[in-house]
């Protein structure tokens, strides 16, 4: 396995000059010149990243990041620890949501338990534990600098084999109970927000579980003190195993020249560190939608794009990101077979000024 500095070092920038390649395809066919939106830009886009104007982004694999956190014990969720190895294990029999939708989206789902309370029983559950669940960030830090930093390298290492395993792009999710409460601490610290503004209910917490989560993460920013400026500081004091895992998602595709698909607040909160790290990696990133969670906006918004669905969803695991998959196969589908002006017989239309 490639240590973290060597994995950073290998990211370079997408193909600028296949990424025009593209936009000229787009704009020889029959239509309003960039009439598509985003569905042209995305498909520009992964054309950069794989390097052909002519990509064909077909087998695609869903990375669960599956992890348990500490900070449960002070009463932020509505269900205990034990769902997450169950869901993980659900996911093992393509019983989840998730599962569900990428029998539509064409995609394989991969459950990687980074950091659960106990061992996947399910021979189709990738086994990586880091460490047994984190440490309550209301008593101290999740895990220690170099558990962090481990976390990061099996998420890129997951992402690197499925390359070489022939999978073309990978869909971001994950799995753990009160990770929405991790992912709004380091919110609030990464972007100098007030708790109240970037906590929401995360799976349905009551008001008065709302205003405990509040409590417990002003807390954990209390005792850590973690660094804004440093990426693991911030992961290893107040976030969780699957963030830090998802992390090296996004650095092990921007290494290996896959696009990867940014999925609702936790993902996008994982790619914005990800970027911290290596901002060259936010080229490979593509935003799908903007949860309700009440800092997905905000996060969006930071990483600097823009998300097409904007569907109020809040369930994890990808599935937001697995909804825009079929934006982009209408993308693909247009790009392919939608004749030319001169197939057409129709006098081509020009850029305006």
């Amino acid at each position: 396995m490639k240590n973290l500095e060597e994995i950073i070092s290998e990211i370079r920038p997408v193909d600028r000059q296949v990424m025009e390649e593209a936009w000229k395809c787009w704009d020889s066919l029959c239509k309003p010149l960039r009439g598509l939106g985003w569905l042209e830009e995305v498909l520009v886009q992964i054309a950069g990243i794989c390097g052909t104007s002519c990509p064909h982004p077909d087998r695609r694999a869903v990375v669960i990041m599956g992890a348990d956190n500490g900070v449960v014990k002070e009463g932020v969720t509505q269900t205990d620890s034990s769902v997450t190895i169950q869901v993980l294990e659900n996911m093992g029999d393509r019983l989840s949501t998730a599962c569900v939708m990428c029998g539509l989206a064409g995609c394989e789902l991969i459950p990687v338990n980074i950091g659960s309370l106990t061992d996947g029983k399910h021979p189709r559950i990738q086994n990586r534990v880091v460490r047994h669940g984190t440490g309550n960030i209301a008593e101290g830090p999740a895990m220690s600098r170099e558990e962090c930093i481990q976390a990061i390298l099996t998420g890129a290492d997951v992402v690197c084999g499925l390359k070489k395993e022939g999978y073309d792009l990978i869909v971001t999710g994950e799995m753990g109970i009160g990770n929405t409460t991790t992912s709004s601490a380091c919110a609030a610290v990464l972007f100098d927000q007030d708790v109240e503004t970037v906590t929401g209910r995360g799976a349905g917490l009551s008001t008065e579980g709302l205003e405990r989560k509040i409590r417990t993460i002003k807390k954990a920013i209390e005792i850590n003190q973690p660094d804004k400026n440093d990426a693991v500081d911030v992961i290893s004091k107040i976030g969780g195993l699957d963030i830090a895992g998802m992390v090296g998602c996004y650095l092990g595709a921007a290494c290996c020249r896959m696009p990867i698909l940014i999925d609702g607040f936790i993902s996008a909160i994982s790619a914005y560190l990800a970027g911290m790290l290596c901002e060259t990696a936010k080229e490979y990133m593509i935003c799908t939608h903007c949860s309700a969670e009440p800092a997905s906006r905000l996060v969006v918004e930071r990483l600097g794009m823009k998300a097409p669905l904007q569907a109020d969803m809040h369930l994890g695991e990808g599935t937001g990101a697995i909804m825009a998959l079929s934006l982009i196969d209408q993308a693909l589908n247009v790009y392919y077979h939608l004749t030319t002006w001169d197939g057409a017989n129709v006098e081509a239309y020009t850029h305006q000024v």
